[in-house]
Protein backbone atom coordinates (compact mmCIF):
# COMPACT_ATOMS: atom_id res chain seq x y z
CA UNK A 1 0.00 0.00 0.00
CA UNK A 2 1.64 3.41 -1.39
CA UNK A 3 1.60 6.15 2.05
CA UNK A 4 1.83 9.65 1.97
CA UNK A 5 4.41 11.58 4.81
CA UNK A 6 2.48 14.51 6.05
CA UNK A 7 5.02 17.52 5.56
CA UNK A 8 3.84 20.62 7.52
CA UNK A 9 0.49 22.29 7.79
CA UNK A 10 0.32 22.81 4.26
CA UNK A 11 0.17 18.63 3.85
CA UNK A 12 -2.38 18.70 6.73
CA UNK A 13 -0.16 19.54 9.27
CA UNK A 14 0.78 15.92 10.60
CA UNK A 15 3.97 13.95 11.12
CA UNK A 16 1.97 10.84 11.11
CA UNK A 17 1.72 8.85 7.88
CA UNK A 18 -1.26 8.55 5.81
CA UNK A 19 -3.06 6.26 3.32
CA UNK A 20 -3.02 6.86 -0.26
CA UNK A 21 -4.74 5.66 -3.04
CA UNK A 22 -2.90 3.35 -5.29
CA UNK A 23 -3.86 4.60 -8.12
CA UNK A 24 -5.65 7.31 -10.35
CA UNK A 25 -8.60 5.04 -11.31
CA UNK A 26 -8.78 3.19 -8.10
CA UNK A 27 -10.25 6.52 -6.55
CA UNK A 28 -11.93 7.33 -9.62
CA UNK A 29 -13.65 3.65 -9.44
CA UNK A 30 -14.39 4.13 -5.33
CA UNK A 31 -15.34 7.64 -5.75
CA UNK A 32 -18.71 6.87 -8.59
CA UNK A 33 -18.97 3.69 -6.40
CA UNK A 34 -19.61 6.38 -3.46
CA UNK A 35 -22.29 8.23 -5.49
CA UNK A 36 -23.70 5.40 -7.36
CA UNK A 37 -26.42 4.16 -4.92
CA UNK A 38 -29.70 2.12 -4.35
CA UNK A 39 -31.48 5.90 -4.53
CA UNK A 40 -29.40 6.60 -7.63
CA UNK A 41 -29.77 3.64 -9.78
CA UNK A 42 -33.89 4.02 -9.26
CA UNK A 43 -35.10 7.12 -8.44
CA UNK A 44 -32.42 9.05 -11.13
CA UNK A 45 -34.98 6.36 -13.73
CA UNK A 46 -38.04 7.27 -12.14
CA UNK A 47 -37.86 10.67 -11.70
CA UNK A 48 -37.23 11.37 -15.49
CA UNK A 49 -40.47 8.92 -16.73
CA UNK A 50 -42.85 11.12 -13.95
CA UNK A 51 -41.00 14.38 -14.82
CA UNK A 52 -40.46 15.49 -18.26
CA UNK A 53 -38.62 12.61 -19.62
CA UNK A 54 -35.86 14.01 -21.73
CA UNK A 55 -36.52 17.36 -20.06
CA UNK A 56 -35.64 16.31 -17.00
CA UNK A 57 -32.89 14.90 -18.00
CA UNK A 58 -31.51 18.17 -19.78
CA UNK A 59 -32.28 19.76 -16.59
CA UNK A 60 -30.30 17.59 -14.24
CA UNK A 61 -27.34 17.28 -16.43
CA UNK A 62 -27.50 21.58 -16.41
CA UNK A 63 -28.18 21.37 -11.97
CA UNK A 64 -25.11 18.81 -11.93
CA UNK A 65 -22.89 21.25 -13.73
CA UNK A 66 -24.18 24.80 -11.97
CA UNK A 67 -24.56 22.98 -8.34
CA UNK A 68 -23.08 19.11 -8.63
CA UNK A 69 -19.61 19.96 -9.49
CA UNK A 70 -18.79 22.72 -7.82
CA UNK A 71 -19.64 21.49 -4.11
CA UNK A 72 -18.16 18.31 -5.64
CA UNK A 73 -14.96 20.22 -6.44
CA UNK A 74 -15.22 22.11 -3.24
CA UNK A 75 -15.15 18.93 -0.72
CA UNK A 76 -12.66 17.46 -2.60
CA UNK A 77 -10.02 20.24 -2.42
CA UNK A 78 -10.61 20.45 1.04
CA UNK A 79 -10.01 17.12 1.66
CA UNK A 80 -6.80 17.16 -0.52
CA UNK A 81 -5.32 20.28 1.08
CA UNK A 82 -5.84 19.29 4.89
CA UNK A 83 -5.34 15.63 4.71
CA UNK A 84 -7.83 14.65 6.91
CA UNK A 85 -11.16 13.91 7.97
CA UNK A 86 -14.04 16.25 7.89
CA UNK A 87 -13.83 17.43 11.74
CA UNK A 88 -10.04 18.07 11.33
CA UNK A 89 -9.84 19.07 7.81
CA UNK A 90 -12.54 22.13 8.54
CA UNK A 91 -11.16 23.46 11.52
CA UNK A 92 -7.41 22.93 9.44
CA UNK A 93 -8.97 25.64 6.64
CA UNK A 94 -11.95 27.54 9.40
CA UNK A 95 -10.77 26.97 12.72
CA UNK A 96 -12.04 25.76 15.95
CA UNK A 97 -15.46 27.03 15.37
CA UNK A 98 -15.73 25.15 11.83
CA UNK A 99 -15.44 21.67 13.42
CA UNK A 100 -19.13 21.51 14.00
CA UNK A 101 -19.83 21.03 10.24
CA UNK A 102 -17.01 18.02 10.44
CA UNK A 103 -19.38 16.93 13.10
CA UNK A 104 -22.33 17.47 11.34
CA UNK A 105 -20.90 15.46 8.29
CA UNK A 106 -20.15 12.49 10.64
CA UNK A 107 -23.33 12.20 12.44
CA UNK A 108 -24.92 12.62 8.79
CA UNK A 109 -22.91 9.43 7.65
CA UNK A 110 -23.60 7.61 10.25
CA UNK A 111 -27.05 8.01 10.20
CA UNK A 112 -27.15 7.26 6.44
CA UNK A 113 -25.46 4.03 7.02
CA UNK A 114 -27.89 3.51 10.00
CA UNK A 115 -30.74 2.07 7.57
CA UNK A 116 -28.81 2.11 4.60
CA UNK A 117 -28.00 -1.19 6.01
CA UNK A 118 -30.69 -2.33 6.26
CA UNK A 119 -32.02 -1.97 2.42
CA UNK A 120 -28.49 -2.91 1.71
CA UNK A 121 -29.41 -6.54 3.73
CA UNK A 122 -32.08 -6.63 1.07
CA UNK A 123 -30.52 -6.05 -1.13
CA UNK A 124 -28.37 -8.94 -0.42
CA UNK A 125 -31.39 -11.26 0.63
CA UNK A 126 -32.80 -10.88 -2.89
CA UNK A 127 -29.20 -11.75 -4.91
CA UNK A 128 -29.40 -15.17 -2.98
CA UNK A 129 -32.62 -16.26 -3.26
CA UNK A 130 -32.60 -15.52 -6.91
CA UNK A 131 -29.87 -17.35 -7.89
CA UNK A 132 -30.93 -20.55 -5.64
CA UNK A 133 -34.69 -20.38 -5.27
CA UNK A 134 -36.20 -17.66 -7.63
CA UNK A 135 -38.80 -15.16 -6.93
CA UNK A 136 -41.71 -16.21 -4.30
CA UNK A 137 -45.06 -14.93 -4.99
CA UNK A 138 -46.64 -12.90 -3.86
CA UNK A 139 -43.71 -10.76 -4.29
CA UNK A 140 -45.78 -7.87 -2.42
CA UNK A 141 -45.61 -9.95 1.06
CA UNK A 142 -42.41 -11.71 0.37
CA UNK A 143 -41.27 -8.24 0.58
CA UNK A 144 -43.08 -7.38 3.73
CA UNK A 145 -41.31 -10.35 5.44
CA UNK A 146 -38.51 -9.28 4.07
CA UNK A 147 -38.02 -5.78 4.93
CA UNK A 148 -39.18 -5.47 8.39
CA UNK A 149 -38.41 -8.16 11.75
CA UNK A 150 -35.84 -10.30 12.53
CA UNK A 151 -35.35 -11.56 9.13
CA UNK A 152 -34.39 -7.69 7.77
CA UNK A 153 -32.25 -7.07 10.85
CA UNK A 154 -29.86 -10.55 10.19
CA UNK A 155 -29.56 -9.65 6.87
CA UNK A 156 -28.36 -5.77 7.91
CA UNK A 157 -25.94 -7.64 10.33
CA UNK A 158 -24.30 -9.66 7.30
CA UNK A 159 -24.27 -6.88 5.26
CA UNK A 160 -22.95 -4.56 7.49
CA UNK A 161 -20.15 -7.01 8.51
CA UNK A 162 -18.65 -7.35 4.79
CA UNK A 163 -19.00 -3.19 4.92
CA UNK A 164 -16.77 -3.38 8.18
CA UNK A 165 -14.50 -5.78 7.11
CA UNK A 166 -13.92 -3.63 3.92
CA UNK A 167 -13.28 -0.46 5.50
CA UNK A 168 -11.00 -2.41 8.25
CA UNK A 169 -9.03 -3.41 5.10
CA UNK A 170 -7.59 0.01 4.26
CA UNK A 171 -8.14 2.47 1.48
CA UNK A 172 -5.40 0.31 -0.68
CA UNK A 173 -6.01 -2.87 0.24
CA UNK A 174 -9.73 -3.16 1.30
CA UNK A 175 -11.66 0.03 -0.33
CA UNK A 176 -9.48 0.28 -3.56
CA UNK A 177 -9.25 -3.48 -4.31
CA UNK A 178 -12.97 -4.01 -3.55
CA UNK A 179 -13.74 -0.90 -5.84
CA UNK A 180 -11.57 -2.03 -8.61
CA UNK A 181 -13.22 -5.77 -8.96
CA UNK A 182 -16.98 -4.55 -8.16
CA UNK A 183 -17.47 -1.34 -10.56
CA UNK A 184 -16.16 -2.85 -13.17
CA UNK A 185 -18.75 -5.69 -12.45
CA UNK A 186 -21.52 -3.66 -12.07
CA UNK A 187 -21.10 -1.74 -15.50
CA UNK A 188 -20.96 -5.14 -17.86
CA UNK A 189 -24.01 -6.29 -15.71
CA UNK A 190 -25.96 -2.90 -16.03
CA UNK A 191 -25.13 -3.07 -20.04
CA UNK A 192 -25.64 -6.73 -20.47
CA UNK A 193 -29.15 -6.49 -19.26
CA UNK A 194 -29.46 -3.31 -20.98
CA UNK A 195 -28.87 -5.11 -24.07
CA UNK A 196 -30.62 -7.82 -23.30
CA UNK A 197 -33.92 -5.62 -22.27
CA UNK A 198 -33.95 -4.52 -25.61
CA UNK A 199 -34.49 -7.64 -27.20
CA UNK A 200 -37.66 -8.28 -25.87
CA UNK A 201 -40.79 -7.51 -27.71
CA UNK A 202 -42.42 -4.41 -25.79
CA UNK A 203 -39.50 -2.82 -24.83
CA UNK A 204 -40.52 0.05 -26.69
CA UNK A 205 -42.91 1.34 -24.73
CA UNK A 206 -40.86 1.25 -21.68
CA UNK A 207 -38.36 3.47 -23.41
CA UNK A 208 -40.94 5.83 -24.33
CA UNK A 209 -42.15 5.76 -20.78
CA UNK A 210 -38.31 6.49 -20.00
CA UNK A 211 -37.70 9.16 -22.47
CA UNK A 212 -40.66 10.86 -23.48
CA UNK A 213 -40.35 14.62 -24.15
CA UNK A 214 -42.69 16.79 -22.24
CA UNK A 215 -41.45 20.03 -22.60
CA UNK A 216 -44.53 21.35 -20.49
CA UNK A 217 -43.68 19.40 -17.39
CA UNK A 218 -40.10 20.07 -18.07
CA UNK A 219 -40.37 23.69 -17.60
CA UNK A 220 -42.74 23.52 -14.54
CA UNK A 221 -40.82 25.11 -10.88
CA UNK A 222 -41.46 21.65 -9.37
CA UNK A 223 -39.47 19.76 -11.75
CA UNK A 224 -36.32 21.55 -12.02
CA UNK A 225 -36.51 21.49 -8.18
CA UNK A 226 -36.54 17.98 -8.19
CA UNK A 227 -34.11 17.92 -11.26
CA UNK A 228 -31.83 20.26 -8.99
CA UNK A 229 -32.37 18.00 -5.59
CA UNK A 230 -31.44 14.97 -7.59
CA UNK A 231 -28.11 16.42 -9.18
CA UNK A 232 -27.52 16.95 -5.74
CA UNK A 233 -28.21 13.80 -4.10
CA UNK A 234 -26.72 11.43 -6.21
CA UNK A 235 -23.57 12.25 -5.85
CA UNK A 236 -22.87 11.60 -2.45
CA UNK A 237 -22.45 15.69 -1.42
CA UNK A 238 -22.74 17.02 1.37
CA UNK A 239 -21.63 14.39 4.17
CA UNK A 240 -18.10 13.95 4.22
CA UNK A 241 -17.76 11.29 1.46
CA UNK A 242 -15.50 12.80 -1.25
CA UNK A 243 -14.03 15.09 1.04
CA UNK A 244 -12.73 12.20 3.33
CA UNK A 245 -11.73 10.15 0.06
CA UNK A 246 -9.87 13.13 -1.31
CA UNK A 247 -7.74 13.48 1.78
CA UNK A 248 -6.11 9.96 0.74
CA UNK A 249 -4.79 11.54 -2.66
CA UNK A 250 -1.49 12.61 -4.14
CA UNK A 251 -0.91 16.52 -4.57
CA UNK A 252 -0.42 15.71 -8.38
CA UNK A 253 -3.78 14.72 -9.24
CA UNK A 254 -6.29 17.24 -11.33
CA UNK A 255 -9.22 17.60 -9.06
CA UNK A 256 -11.24 19.49 -11.52
CA UNK A 257 -11.12 16.79 -13.98
CA UNK A 258 -11.94 13.97 -11.52
CA UNK A 259 -14.56 15.65 -10.48
CA UNK A 260 -15.88 15.70 -13.82
CA UNK A 261 -15.35 12.52 -14.97
CA UNK A 262 -16.75 10.98 -11.21
CA UNK A 263 -19.70 13.30 -11.72
CA UNK A 264 -20.66 12.02 -15.16
CA UNK A 265 -19.67 8.07 -14.80
CA UNK A 266 -22.61 8.39 -11.89
CA UNK A 267 -24.93 9.79 -14.22
CA UNK A 268 -24.23 7.14 -17.25
CA UNK A 269 -24.87 4.22 -14.14
CA UNK A 270 -28.16 6.21 -13.20
CA UNK A 271 -29.45 6.40 -17.06
CA UNK A 272 -28.54 3.02 -17.78
CA UNK A 273 -30.70 1.79 -14.74
CA UNK A 274 -34.04 3.32 -16.78
CA UNK A 275 -32.63 1.69 -19.75
CA UNK A 276 -32.74 -1.76 -17.74
CA UNK A 277 -35.81 -1.01 -15.80
CA UNK A 278 -38.66 0.23 -17.66
CA UNK A 279 -37.59 -2.25 -20.86
CA UNK A 280 -38.42 -5.38 -19.13
CA UNK A 281 -41.71 -4.06 -17.08
CA UNK A 282 -42.95 -2.44 -20.03
CA UNK A 283 -42.47 -6.04 -22.08
CA UNK A 284 -43.83 -7.75 -19.44
CA UNK A 285 -47.50 -5.84 -19.56
CA UNK A 286 -46.30 -4.60 -16.20
CA UNK A 287 -46.60 -0.82 -16.60
CA UNK A 288 -49.52 0.15 -15.28
CA UNK A 289 -47.43 -1.39 -11.25
CA UNK A 290 -45.19 1.92 -11.72
CA UNK A 291 -47.62 3.48 -9.54
CA UNK A 292 -44.97 5.16 -7.02
CA UNK A 293 -41.01 5.68 -6.75
CA UNK A 294 -40.17 4.11 -3.40
CA UNK A 295 -37.45 1.90 -2.77
CA UNK A 296 -40.32 -0.99 -2.66
CA UNK A 297 -40.66 -0.45 -5.79
CA UNK A 298 -37.34 -2.25 -6.51
CA UNK A 299 -38.44 -5.56 -4.60
CA UNK A 300 -42.04 -5.91 -5.46
CA UNK A 301 -42.47 -4.68 -9.05
CA UNK A 302 -39.36 -6.01 -10.38
CA UNK A 303 -39.35 -9.42 -9.07
CA UNK A 304 -42.75 -9.87 -10.65
CA UNK A 305 -41.06 -9.24 -14.04
CA UNK A 306 -38.37 -11.52 -13.52
CA UNK A 307 -41.03 -14.13 -12.05
CA UNK A 308 -43.06 -13.85 -14.96
CA UNK A 309 -40.09 -14.36 -17.62
CA UNK A 310 -39.02 -17.95 -16.74
CA UNK A 311 -35.84 -19.06 -16.39
CA UNK A 312 -33.83 -16.51 -17.98
CA UNK A 313 -35.83 -14.42 -15.69
CA UNK A 314 -34.03 -15.74 -12.38
CA UNK A 315 -30.33 -15.67 -14.17
CA UNK A 316 -31.24 -11.44 -15.13
CA UNK A 317 -33.21 -11.06 -11.77
CA UNK A 318 -30.35 -12.70 -9.73
CA UNK A 319 -27.68 -10.85 -12.05
CA UNK A 320 -29.47 -7.07 -11.56
CA UNK A 321 -29.91 -7.58 -7.48
CA UNK A 322 -26.57 -8.91 -7.80
CA UNK A 323 -25.51 -4.86 -8.92
CA UNK A 324 -27.56 -3.55 -6.55
CA UNK A 325 -25.77 -5.23 -3.79
CA UNK A 326 -22.61 -3.88 -5.53
CA UNK A 327 -24.14 -0.28 -5.30
CA UNK A 328 -25.18 -0.68 -2.07
CA UNK A 329 -22.04 -1.99 -0.65
CA UNK A 330 -19.97 0.31 -2.73
CA UNK A 331 -21.67 3.43 -1.22
CA UNK A 332 -21.71 2.16 1.97
CA UNK A 333 -17.60 1.56 2.59
CA UNK A 334 -17.24 5.13 2.05
CA UNK A 335 -20.07 6.18 4.49
CA UNK A 336 -18.61 3.90 7.13
CA UNK A 337 -14.79 5.53 6.15
CA UNK A 338 -16.38 8.82 6.83
CA UNK A 339 -16.99 7.66 10.64
CA UNK A 340 -13.87 5.86 10.53
CA UNK A 341 -11.65 8.48 9.21
CA UNK A 342 -13.27 10.80 12.07
CA UNK A 343 -12.19 8.51 14.67
CA UNK A 344 -8.57 7.87 13.51
CA UNK A 345 -8.18 11.35 13.30
CA UNK A 346 -9.76 12.49 16.82
CA UNK A 347 -8.95 9.74 19.08
CA UNK A 348 -5.75 8.12 16.88
CA UNK A 349 -7.20 4.75 16.89
CA UNK A 350 -5.62 2.11 14.30
CA UNK A 351 -7.93 1.70 11.09
CA UNK A 352 -9.31 -1.98 12.14
CA UNK A 353 -10.29 -0.95 16.07
CA UNK A 354 -11.82 1.97 14.48
CA UNK A 355 -13.99 0.02 11.81
CA UNK A 356 -15.02 -2.21 14.22
CA UNK A 357 -16.62 0.35 16.79
CA UNK A 358 -18.24 2.30 14.57
CA UNK A 359 -19.71 -0.58 12.63
CA UNK A 360 -21.27 -1.86 15.31
CA UNK A 361 -22.56 1.03 16.74
CA UNK A 362 -23.74 1.98 13.04
CA UNK A 363 -25.14 -1.68 13.52
CA UNK A 364 -27.21 -0.94 16.73
CA UNK A 365 -28.62 2.24 15.88
CA UNK A 366 -30.04 0.60 12.68
CA UNK A 367 -32.10 -2.25 14.13
CA UNK A 368 -34.77 0.32 14.90
CA UNK A 369 -35.41 0.80 11.31
CA UNK A 370 -34.88 -3.39 10.35
CA UNK A 371 -38.29 -2.94 12.33
CA UNK A 372 -40.17 0.01 11.55
CA UNK A 373 -40.23 1.25 7.70
CA UNK A 374 -41.99 3.89 8.60
CA UNK A 375 -38.97 5.17 11.17
CA UNK A 376 -36.35 3.82 7.89
CA UNK A 377 -37.97 6.36 5.38
CA UNK A 378 -38.00 9.24 8.16
CA UNK A 379 -34.37 8.55 8.97
CA UNK A 380 -33.93 8.88 4.85
CA UNK A 381 -35.66 11.90 4.76
CA UNK A 382 -34.14 13.80 7.38
CA UNK A 383 -30.61 12.80 6.16
CA UNK A 384 -30.99 13.59 2.99
CA UNK A 385 -33.11 16.82 2.79
CA UNK A 386 -32.12 18.08 6.11
CA UNK A 387 -28.36 16.97 6.75
CA UNK A 388 -26.80 16.60 3.48
CA UNK A 389 -28.51 20.03 1.60
CA UNK A 390 -27.25 21.58 4.87
CA UNK A 391 -24.15 20.14 4.55
CA UNK A 392 -23.46 21.35 1.13
CA UNK A 393 -25.19 24.82 1.94
CA UNK A 394 -21.90 25.26 4.28
CA UNK A 395 -19.63 23.73 2.18
CA UNK A 396 -20.38 26.08 -0.60
CA UNK A 397 -20.15 29.41 2.05
CA UNK A 398 -16.97 27.48 3.81
CA UNK A 399 -14.50 27.33 0.45
CA UNK A 400 -16.49 30.44 -1.03
CA UNK A 401 -15.97 32.58 1.82
CA UNK A 402 -14.04 31.57 4.65
CA UNK A 403 -11.19 29.36 3.14
CA UNK A 404 -8.14 30.61 2.57
CA UNK A 405 -7.06 30.70 -1.45
CA UNK A 406 -9.29 27.88 -2.17
CA UNK A 407 -8.63 28.67 -5.90
CA UNK A 408 -4.50 28.18 -5.25
CA UNK A 409 -5.68 25.07 -3.28
CA UNK A 410 -7.81 23.56 -6.41
CA UNK A 411 -5.46 24.29 -9.43
CA UNK A 412 -2.58 22.33 -7.41
CA UNK A 413 -2.09 19.42 -10.26
CA UNK A 414 -3.79 21.23 -12.77
CA UNK A 415 -4.11 21.92 -16.72
CA UNK A 416 -6.96 24.36 -16.82
CA UNK A 417 -7.08 27.53 -14.85
CA UNK A 418 -9.73 29.81 -15.76
CA UNK A 419 -12.13 27.40 -14.28
CA UNK A 420 -11.11 28.35 -10.79
CA UNK A 421 -12.42 31.74 -10.44
CA UNK A 422 -15.66 30.93 -12.07
CA UNK A 423 -15.88 27.97 -9.26
CA UNK A 424 -15.98 29.76 -6.97
CA UNK A 425 -18.29 32.68 -7.92
CA UNK A 426 -20.72 29.74 -8.16
CA UNK A 427 -20.09 28.50 -4.81
CA UNK A 428 -20.85 32.41 -3.47
CA UNK A 429 -23.50 33.06 -5.05
CA UNK A 430 -25.52 31.02 -7.71
CA UNK A 431 -24.93 27.64 -5.30
CA UNK A 432 -26.43 29.05 -2.04
CA UNK A 433 -29.48 30.22 -3.54
CA UNK A 434 -30.28 27.23 -5.08
CA UNK A 435 -29.89 25.01 -2.56
CA UNK A 436 -31.80 27.12 -0.08
CA UNK A 437 -34.33 26.35 -2.59
CA UNK A 438 -34.15 22.87 -2.17
CA UNK A 439 -33.95 23.04 1.40
CA UNK A 440 -37.16 24.52 1.91
CA UNK A 441 -38.77 22.19 -0.46
CA UNK A 442 -37.10 19.58 1.39
CA UNK A 443 -37.68 20.55 4.94
CA UNK A 444 -41.74 20.72 3.94
CA UNK A 445 -40.97 17.50 3.36
CA UNK A 446 -39.28 15.95 5.87
CA UNK A 447 -42.09 17.95 8.07
CA UNK A 448 -44.86 16.09 6.65
CA UNK A 449 -43.43 12.89 7.42
CA UNK A 450 -42.37 13.78 10.65
CA UNK A 451 -46.04 14.88 11.59
CA UNK A 452 -47.79 11.99 10.13
CA UNK A 453 -45.17 10.00 12.16
CA UNK A 454 -46.37 11.31 15.05
CA UNK A 455 -49.82 11.64 14.29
Amino acid sequence: MAIVQGSGDAQGGASAAREQWQSRWGFLLAAVGSAVGLGNMWRFSYLAAEKGGAGFVALYLFFTVLIGLPVMLAELTIGRGARRGPISALAHYGGPAWRALGVVFVAAGFLILSYYGVIGGWTLRYSVEAALLGFPSPAGEHFGDVASGWDSLATQLVFMAITIAIVAGGIGGGIERVARVAMPGLFFVMVAIAVYAATLDGAGAGYAYYLNFDVARAMSLDVAVAAAGQAFFSLSLGMGAMLTFASYLPRECDLATETVVISFADFGVAFSAGLMVFPLIFALGMGDQLSEGTIGALFVVLPEAFAAMGAIGRVVGAAFFVALVIGALTSAVSLLEVVVSAAIDAIGWERRRAALVAGVAVALAGAWSAFDLDVLDLADSIATNLFLVGGGLAIAIFVGWVMPDPIGEAAVGATRGRVHTIWRALLRYVVPAALVVILWSSVQETWAKLWALLG
